[in-house]
């Protein structure tokens, strides 16, 4: 919180009153700063000493560490505080660690996805404390300290008369060890949580308490487990949120037009066991839109059975979203309405609330109408199958469909493809894998995830469906949850355009970020060996989406206005867009209260945190299961990408695989590398040898771990040769201890700054 400048006090012993007023203009002070401040000395400062024992005593000054002094209740602009709670609604709560008097402090999400990943209970963060206009204060995260600063998960390891627990996190350093009769049933290889206690020695590991076992380190699903854990993600229901689902009832008629005539399908993954929204298309008739169709966007009523304030959905705000791992899902809604009351099934009535939109041949959105209906699913298909049918592989099923219902769709699809063309929305690639598994949860392959048209349309009408809920709403202003994105900041821009001079590819100097920009470089390179890491870095440029009751548009889809209305089942976000329309609509009495509409801004930051705790946790975990993958494979040698480049090593992605790891710089060679990150390239300090970013390599597999899903390679390529237009690091810098470029500093005798901790941030969602 912002302070005044502060006025040089009065010379002499203080009153109480002067005294109490300089540390609340401070924030704190020991008492030797004090006494400097006011000139005391001799008598004047045992006198110190005396006023502020009795006004600890009172009640008017608190402790702050061993020997500072604050204003009671107090905080400082940034301190370090520990995660002490959470408050009946999720919210995490935290309180400075060197100060009892301290009142606990609200956590605000980490906007930006800057921090790492997201906090949870005991954790230690450094944070900023923020006065809102309310007067309430929120503490705002700079940056997480370390994993449970008072608990740890961790993996029993018994051995030479101890039993101790080894953390999964892989940044962690800190090992446990239990009371032996405490642990005395625990097995090797027990993963268990527990709490962090003093240490046994002045440099040995600390003694820990056992409070859960919650599974096995070669339990084929025990990633998903440490990522749920770890991540803090809500799990399971209230035995008063499952009474609620259980109690809900098939939708009526009543108040609802009826859609069952109308052939609306579903399109899915193969395996998905929750269908939220469905699609249709048509010509339009109108002789004024000729050549127009009409699409329809059919969404399940979740607002329907999740009542405001109800238990359902005060646990359904808390998870924020469903959180998706490769072998499990934790919903948001409890499966008797996520798998079921509120899933489109084929051929099972459902309550919906449906966008009709009527589009010129222009592909441009002439009108829409929202309905809330009740519908009948025509078919469930998968992408592979609507795909296969259009190209002209039917099945027993798409046969009867291809002429009514597909080739409408995807004649639809063409015209709406016109105005996203103009639109010009970033085209940046996204290679995402997909992990297969057997019946008893072992991984089978890993496959990157195909990228068929038929995505493409579904996403395109699902992006229609929500610029409608967005315009909507404003016109009627009525509160909304915006989904929101910002274009990129001045700093990344330039990261950009210094990486690109070095390929020799040209970006004017000041020239604005716009998407048709970006998408005009992805095009010029798409068919050059740089293709890839141009993508990435591209993507790397980008800010992350976030939620937010203001509106500043959403720049990678290049739409002024756009809000989250697709998915209810798995998104919070979606079901208070629909209980605004409700209200704005007048489609029932179950739509958006007062009370809601007064908290958009604190739900919106609160469901942009558990969006960033489950992409965290969702990492995390596949990141194990890859490692488990290839953990049988150590030794074997794979072809792939430099993807990352640091002081302390080189990150390669494996072609085949998708899987991620690290090459320590102290394994490159006996040369000494230089980071230079204007080219993102490790650099010899003596040949100029370079490992750049995006250089194709072969690596050997030397390390699996899969409980803290790190990959150790060795470099069996040689280095790219020597860039003689790039200047030459300096020579003996070293031996100077002068600062490395790139903002390294002299390392270790492996090669390896101290210190160095990893870690990867995925990209924007859209």
């Amino acid at each position: 919180m912002a302070r005044s400048p502060k006025a040089r006090p009065p010379q002499g012993l203080p009153d109480r009153e002067t005294l109490v007023a300089y540390l609340r203009e401070h924030g704190e002070a020991d008492r030797s700063a004090i006494a400097r401040a006011f000139g005391l000395k001799g008598a004047d400062r045992r006198a110190l000493r005396e006023m502020l024992r009795d006004l600890q005593g009172e009640g008017a000054l608190g402790r702050r560490g061993r020997k500072g002094f604050a204003e009671r209740g107090a905080l400082p602009e940034v301190g370090v505080v520990n995660v002490a709670e959470r408050d009946p609604d999720g919210d995490l709560l935290v309180r400075l660690t060197k100060a009892e008097d301290a009142p606990l402090v609200a956590l605000a999400p980490d906007r930006k996805g800057e921090a790492g990943q997201a906090p949870g209970l005991g954790d230690r963060l450094l944070v900023r404390f923020v006065r809102l206009e309310s007067g309430e204060v929120e503490a705002r995260l700079i940056k997480r300290l370390g994993q449970s600063a008072h608990r740890v998960l961790g993996v029993v390891r018994r051995g030479r008369g101890e039993i101790r627990v080894e953390p999964v996190d892989r940044r962690a350093k800190e090992t446990l060890v239990l009371d032996p009769a405490e642990g005395g049933a625990l097995r090797d290889g027990d993963l268990v949580v527990a709490q962090v206690g003093a240490s046994l020695a002045r440099y040995g590991p600390h003694r820990g308490k056992l409070l859960e076992v919650v599974g096995r380190e070669d339990e084929p699903r025990a990633a998903s487990l440490i990522a749920i854990h770890t991540h803090g993600i809500p799990t399971g229901f209230s035995a008063a949120a499952i009474a609620e689902a259980e109690a809900a009832q098939p939708p009526g008629l009543s108040g609802r037009e009826d859609l069952r005539q109308v052939p609306l399908i579903t399109i899915d993954p193969a395996d998905a066991r929750d269908h939220d929204d469905a699609v249709h298309a048509e010509p339009d008739t109108d002789p004024k839109n000729p050549g127009g169709w009409i699409v329809w966007v059919a969404i399940a009523d979740v607002a329907a059975y999740v009542r405001p304030d109800s238990a359902l959905d005060r646990e359904a705000r808390e998870k924020g979203n469903s959180v998706y791992f490769p072998d499990r899902v934790e919903p948001m809604l409890p499966e008797r309405l996520s798998n079921g009351l509120c899933s489109l099934r084929e051929g099972e009535a459902r309550a919906c609330l449906t966008v009709r939109m009527v589009f010129g041949a222009d592909g441009r959105k002439r009108s829409h109408r929202f309905h809330r209906g009740l519908m009948r699913s025509a078919a469930k298909l998968s992408y592979e199958q609507a795909q296969a049918a259009i190209e002209g592989v039917t099945d027993d099923k798409t046969m009867p469909l291809l002429q009514p219902v597909l080739q409408p769709l995807w004649a639809a699809y063409a015209c709406l493809k016109k105005g996203r063309d103009i639109r010009s929305p970033l085209a940046i690639e996204s290679l995402e894998r997909k992990i297969h598994m057997d019946e008893m949860g072992r991984i089978v392959s890993i496959i990157p995830r195909s990228s068929l048209e038929a995505h493409r349309l579904i996403e395109e009408f699902m992006i229609q469906a929500n610029v409608c809920a967005a315009e909507t709403l404003e016109a009627r202003r009525t509160p909304l949850i915006y989904r929101i994105h910002d274009a990129p900041s001045p700093e990344k821009l330039q990261a950009l355009v210094d990486f690109l001079d070095t390929l020799g590819i040209p970006w004017t100097k000041g020239e604005a970020p716009r998407t048709s920009r970006f998408n005009q470089l992805l095009d010029q390179t798409r068919d050059t060996p740089n293709a890839e890491i141009v993508n990435e870095v591209v993507l790397r440029t980008q800010m992350q989406a976030i939620y937010a009751a203001e509106n500043i548009g959403h720049y990678g889809l290049n739409l002024a206005r756009y809000a989250h209305f697709t998915s209810p089942i798995r998104r919070y976000a979606d079901l208070i867009v629909h209980r605004a329309l409700i209200r704005a609509l007048g489609l029932g009495d179950d739509g958006l209260t007062d009370r809601d509409a007064a908290a958009l801004k604190e739900t919106a930051e609160k469901i942009t945190f558990a969006e960033r705790r489950a992409m965290a946790a969702e990492r995390d975990a596949t990141d194990r299961y890859v490692a488990a993958f290839l953990s049988d494979l150590v030794g074997a040698e794979f072809a792939g990408k430099i993807t990352g480049v640091t002081r302390f090593g080189l990150f390669v992605r494996l072609g085949d695989t998708g899987a991620d790891g690290l090459v320590p710089v102290s394994s490159l060679g006996g040369e000494y590398f230089v980071h230079d990150d204007r080219a993102h390239a490790l650099v010899g300090e003596r040949t100029g040898a370079r490992w750049p970013l995006g250089m194709s390599v072969r690596v050997r597999l030397r390390e699996a771990t899969p409980i803290t899903g790190g990959l150790l390679f060795e470099m069996l390529s040689e280095p790219a040769p020597a860039d003689s237009s790039a200047p030459r690091p300096r020579l003996g810098v070293r031996a100077r201890g002068e600062r490395r470029p790139g903002g390294g500093h002299r390392p270790g005798k492996s090669g390896r700054p101290k210190n160095i901790r990893t870690g990867r941030k995925g990209g924007p969602r859209r």
